[in-house]
């Protein structure tokens, strides 16, 4: 298997979420051909979100598994590009084409690593799976977490799990994501009563009690632990939505998002973000979405293995980290232990996103270590 055709086949499917465009029906035959059982899992309105699940077993050791996704964000401003962010090219080096790095490199990495393996050692101890959704960069309803629920109801186990996503900041074999913390997008809004500049005294001015909201808001939430930094809460916007110039405005609304270590849950989150808002006042209005709760369920096992690939492979000493947002690994971690390792994340989302051909290259060299290292450990 060519490494670099399949990542460049994989880049031209313009599959921005929740858009599949054939991606995980070019997944099913690849993995299909080369002897896995697959079944594509179609959810949401519609059944409009493709996912698949694919495993070859070799024998009744553990279940691992690869999980990644093949939508996409956005290109972004088309005249920014270097190149068309759906017809990959190769410039200097680097790949470039929308969702090289985040993360059609590393589902063609892995798929090369798990073919190598299985040639090479076609009884190993245990089964190889795939679960790929198109369902990740968006809301995340109709993709992974439905998939899980699917592979509950009919009593198939994952036992052990990588994600990857592009962990990397800088170099590939510098970051291994050991959990992530949680995330709350919440909205407030402060009343008061709306009137002419020239006679306060029969108005409220919403905005003077919503910047008293804030700077609560604002105070420090906890001062971390040995694996979480501290949570963070940030202010994305105030918005009165206001163009007159001598209008008290009647209402102020206040968005921000918190970024939570496993001291919080969201609940215990919500009941602090209220308790400081009532030192105040309570003339608003909280409301709040979770994105996912902080998690740290990874396997000494698995980081251990792991970060001994990366060092035989590429001579780096891999840092643990928790850091950075949301992933599909918040779905499978309450099911099983569960490892984000990927590309370089350095142009991820962004116009001409791009990584190294030999960045790719390597990260199949690891993953193909690990999963000798891991099988041969059972």
């Amino acid at each position: 298997m060519d490494l670099i055709k399949l990542t460049s086949e994989l880049i031209e499917f313009k599959s921005i979420t929740p858009k599949d465009d054939g991606a995980i029906e070019f997944l099913y035959k690849i993995l299909t051909s080369n002897g896995f059982k697959c079944k594509i899992l179609k959810f949401g309105k519609n059944n409009k979100v493709n996912n698949l699940y694919a495993s070859f077993k070799g024998g009744n050791g553990p279940n691992f598994c690869f999980a990644g996704h093949t939508d996409v964000v956005p290109a972004g401003i088309m005249s920014e590009w270097k190149t068309d962010p759906f017809k990959p090219k190769i410039i200097n080096g680097k790949i470039f084409g929308r969702g090289t790095s985040d993360m059609k490199g590393a589902i063609a990495a892995f798929l090369s690593a798990g073919f190598k393996y299985i040639d090479s050692f076609p009884k190993f101890n245990g089964t190889i799976s795939y679960l790929i959704t198109g369902d990740e960069e968006g809301e995340a309803k109709y993709g992974t977490k439905k998939v899980l629920n699917w592979l509950s109801e009919n009593k198939k186990k994952i036992d052990f799990c990588i994600v990857g996503e592009p962990t990397n900041p800088n170099f590939l074999g510098e970051m291994i994501k050991n959990g992530r913390r949680g995330s709350l997008n919440g909205e407030i809004e402060v009343f008061g009563i709306q009137g002419h500049v020239a006679y306060p005294e029969k108005a409220k001015n919403p905005i003077k009690v919503a910047l008293l909201y804030c700077n609560e808001l604002l105070k420090p939430l906890d001062n971390g632990n040995k694996i979480f930094e501290p949570s963070n809460l940030e202010i994305t916007s105030i918005d009165v939505d206001n163009e007159i110039v001598n209008l008290i405005p009647s209402k102020v609304n206040i968005k921000f998002n918190v970024r939570f270590n496993d001291k919080f849950t969201s609940k215990t989150l919500l009941s602090e973000i209220r308790k400081r808002l009532n030192t105040v006042g309570r003339n608003y209005k909280l409301s709040a979405k979770v994105s996912g709760e902080a998690f740290h369920n990874s396997s000494e096992k698995l980081t251990s293995l792991l970060s001994q690939a990366i060092i035989q492979i590429s001579n780096r000493k891999v840092k643990l980290s928790t850091s950075g947002g949301t992933s599909d690994a918040r779905f499978i971690s309450k099911f099983c232990p569960v490892i984000e390792f990927g590309l370089v994340g350095k142009t991820m989302h962004k116009v001409n996103e791009n990584v190294k051909i030999s960045d790719i290259k390597k990260l199949s060299e690891i993953y193909e270590k690990f999963l000798n290292l891991f099988f041969i450990s059972q």
